[in-house]
C-alpha cells in the first residue's frame, strides 16, 4: 500500500522553484530557439514573405538544396569509448590563420534586405566568436564598414569578376588595403540561376512595393520600420561605380570569366586566394596544380544550377585527389553542428554557413547571429564529446559513414551502385 500524507509546504517549495520571467521579448524568443530550424521558424514569422523567400529559396525545383541538407542527415556516426573528453578543442587553422570554431560566415548578397543590421551584425558576431566573416561583392555594407565592425578579427572577401574588370580590380585593392586576408574567387555564376520563388512573389532587386508585399508586411511593422528609417539598400562596395542596383547585379554575372582572370587576380592579391564554387574532382586537380591556396566545394547554396553535385558527397573524392596538397572547405546545406563535425571528419578543413546565419539575423539582428553561433558551437562540442574526440584533428573518416539515397546508374559512372540507404 502507498502511504499518503498531506503536502508539506517546505517540501513543495523545494520542488516548485519558479523561473524568473524574461521581460526582454527578443532575448526570450532567442533563448527559446534550440536549433537552427527554430531560428528559421522565428525568421519566417518576422520577415515579409518576399524577403524571407529570397533567403530561403534556391534555383528552379530547389533539388540541389534539399539534397544537400538530406545528405547531412543521411550519415551514421561511429563513436569511440573511454577517451577523456572533459574538455574539447574546437579551434583550427585555415588559410594562414586561426578560427575558434571549424566554421565561418559565408558571403551573402543583399544582406540588409533580411534585417537592417546586415553585415555589421554578422561581422561583429564573427569577431566576438573568433571566427572569420566573408563579405560578398554584392554585400550591403562596404568593405570599410565591415572592417570597422570587425577591426581585430579575420575578414574575407568574396569576388565576382564583373564585366567591367576595373570595378573588380578596385574591390581587390580596397579589400587588401583594409586587411582582408583571404579572397574567394567565385567561379559558379556565369549567369544567374532561376530563382522561381522570387519571380512568383513578384520580387525584384531593388525591392519594389506591390499590393501583395504591403498586405504581407502588415503583421510585420518592425521590418518595415527598419526598412524605411535606415539608409537605402544598395551594393555598398559598388555604390560609387554608377548604375542601378539591377544593372550592377547583371554586371556581376559574366559568362566570359576564365583562368586568365584568375591569373590576373592572383597577381594583384597579397593574401590567400581560394576558389569558391568547385564542383568536380578534375577542376580541383587543375586548380591545385595552378597553386591556389584552397578550394570551396559549393553549389552556391543550390541557387545556381539545380541538380548540381552535393558538396558533402563530393568531399571524400576531392580529399582523396588533392587533400594532401591544399585546404578544402565546403558549404551548402549545413544546419547543425553535427554536419560540421561530419564534414571535418571526412577531410574538410573548414565549413561556411549562409542561410543558418541569415535565419539568426532575421530572428533577432546581431543577437540572433550570436545565437546561431552559440547553437552550432554547443552542437559541435556535444557531438565531439559523444564521439569521444578531444580535438578536431582526432576526427577521421572512420567516425562517419555516408548513407546513400542517390547512386549513379550502372554504366554512367565508375562508382559501384548500391541499394537505397546502403552503407558506402
Amino acid at each position: 500500500m502507498v502511504t499518503r500524507q498531506l503536502p508539506k509546504p517546505a517540501e513543495l517549495l523545494e520542488l516548485m522553484t519558479f523561473k524568473k520571467p524574461e521581460l526582454n521579448a527578443k532575448k526570450r524568443r532567442l533563448d527559446a530557439a534550440l536549433t537552427i530550424e527554430d531560428l528559421q521558424r522565428i525568421a519566417r514569422r518576422r520577415t515579409p514573405k518576399a524577403a524571407f523567400d529570397y533567403t530561403e529559396g534556391a534555383a528552379e525545383g530547389e533539388l540541389s538544396l534539399a539534397r544537400a541538407r538530406q545528405a547531412f542527415q543521411d550519415i551514421e556516426f561511429h563513436p569511440s569509448i573511454l577517451r577523456d573528453v572533459s574538455t574539447v578543442d574546437t579551434s583550427c587553422e585555415i588559410w594562414g590563420g586561426s578560427s575558434a570554431l571549424p566554421f565561418g560566415i559565408a558571403p551573402t548578397g543583399f544582406t540588409r534586405l533580411m534585417q537592417t543590421e546586415g553585415e555589421v551584425a554578422g561581422a561583429g558576431a564573427a569577431g566576438a566568436a573568433g571566427i572569420p566573416f566573408t563579405l560578398s561583392t554584392l554585400g550591403t555594407t562596404s568593405i570599410e564598414g565591415v572592417k570597422a565592425a570587425n577591426p581585430a578579427g579575420r575578414n574575407w572577401f568574396q569576388l565576382y569578376v564583373m564585366r567591367d574588370r576595373e570595378i573588380s580590380y578596385e574591390l581587390v585593392r580596397r579589400a587588401a588595403a583594409n586587411g582582408f586576408d583571404t579572397l574567394f574567387f567565385t567561379v559558379d555564376t556565369p549567369v544567374a540561376g532561376a530563382r522561381l520563388r522570387d519571380k512568383r512573389n513578384g520580387f525584384s532587386i531593388p525591392p519594389q512595393l506591390t499590393l501583395g508585399t504591403i498586405v504581407n508586411a502588415i503583421p510585420r511593422p518592425w521590418w518595415w520600420y527598419d526598412f524605411l528609417t535606415t539608409p537605402k539598400l544598395e551594393f555598398a562596395s559598388l555604390s560609387s561605380t554608377g548604375g542601378t542596383v539591377g544593372e550592377l547585379l547583371d554586371a556581376a554575372m559574366d559568362p566570359s570569366i576564365s583562368f586568365a582572370d584568375l591569373d590576373v587576380i592572383r597577381g594583384m592579391w597579397p593574401g590567400k586566394i581560394v576558389v569558391k564554387g568547385v564542383q568536380n574532382v578534375e577542376d580541383s586537380r587543375t586548380l591545385v596544380d595552378l597553386g591556389v591556396d584552397g578550394i570551396v566545394l559549393s553549389n552556391h547554396g543550390g541557387r545556381q544550377l539545380d541538380r548540381a553535385p552535393i558538396p558533402f558527397h563530393l568531399l571524400p573524392q576531392v580529399v582523396d585527389a588533392v587533400g594532401d596538397r591544399t585546404e578544402i572547405a565546403i558549404d551548402t546545406g549545413i544546419m547543425n553542428g553535427a554536419d560540421i563535425v561530419a564534414a571535418y571528419a571526412l577531410g574538410a578543413k573548414f565549413t561556411l554557413i549562409g542561410r543558418a546565419y541569415l535565419y539568426g539575423l532575421m530572428a533577432g539582428g546581431r543577437a540572433g547571429v550570436d545565437r546561431t553561433i552559440q547553437i552550432l558551437r554547443d552542437q559541435i562540442v556535444r557531438t565531439m564529446k559523444l564521439l569521444e574526440v578531444p580535438t578536431l584533428a582526432d576526427l577521421t573518416p572512420a567516425h562517419v559513414t555516408q548513407l546513400q539515397r542517390l547512386v549513379p546508374v550502372a554504366g554512367h559512372s565508375q562508382a559501384t551502385p548500391s541499394p537505397s540507404l546502403s552503407r558506402s
